[in-house]
């Protein structure tokens, strides 16, 4: 009688089968990349406006609580004026020019409420650009 060998399980997996349809994918695409035509993207474009921005109305408030009006636009020095007279000559300034925005300068020791009533009155005076101006800081 001949003496049988016992067979071994194979545990290992043949890639070869693998790497063949690989290498066929990677021919197909290779050939029909040319083909493939890259879609145009079209940005959007900005309209450009008629009329050039105007420089904002400054109002800038003192230490002492006095307050200072600057148009920027005109290159005009401040001028004081009362904080019960800001509106009105605000309202005067915004009808010259209107859509002009404001903004509001204050000098370091000037209490936080007395920038706030200032924002206070531009808002009941209806100006719908109100900013804060901030020095940068220097390295």
């Amino acid at each position: 009688m001949i003496p049988r060998r016992s067979r071994k399980a194979v545990n290992q997996i043949n890639v070869v089968p693998y790497i063949d349809v690989m290498l066929v994918l990677l021919v197909i695409f290779m050939v029909t990349a040319p083909f493939i035509n890259p879609t145009q993207v079209e940005l959007p474009s900005m309209g450009k406006s008629a009329a050039s921005p105007v420089a904002p109305l400054e109002v800038m408030v003192l230490e002492d609580g006095g307050l200072l009006l600057r148009d920027r636009e005109a290159n005009e020095e401040g001028e004081p004026v009362a904080a019960s007279a800001l509106a009105e000559a605000v309202r005067a300034r915004q009808q010259a020019r209107p859509g002009q925005a404001v903004v509001i300068s204050a000098d370091k020791g000037v209490r936080y409420e007395k920038v706030m009533q200032v924002m206070d009155t531009l808002q009941t005076l209806g100006v719908a650009r109100v900013g804060l101006l901030v020095k940068p800081a220097h390295p």
